[in-house]
């Protein structure tokens, strides 16, 4: 399985307790999801009810399958205030 980076931002930093760092590779969207949750807990798993990912820089919601880019790079944001 190969590495991904996730960089998080705002609140999804604070839950996470970094601002990034290295993963294994899950298939799905949905997989890493749960990974996050089930690594930070209740405080990840609220900003993900909300939030997005930008994977490869496209904001992705769903949770399909994350592609095949050799290096992939997944923002975790949270909902944003504001327009």
């Amino acid at each position: 399985m190969s590495k991904i980076t996730i960089r998080y931002f705002a609140a999804a930093a604070a839950a996470a307790g970094c601002e990034q760092e290295s993963w294994e590779r899950p298939q799905t969207l949905a997989g890493l999801r749960s990974e996050l949750i089930d690594s930070y807990g209740p405080e990840m798993a609220q900003v993900l009810r909300a939030g997005s990912f930008l994977i490869n820089g496209v904001v992705r919601r769903d949770a399909g399958e994350l592609g095949s880019a050799e290096n992939l790079t997944v923002d975790v944001l949270p909902p944003f205030a504001g327009g």
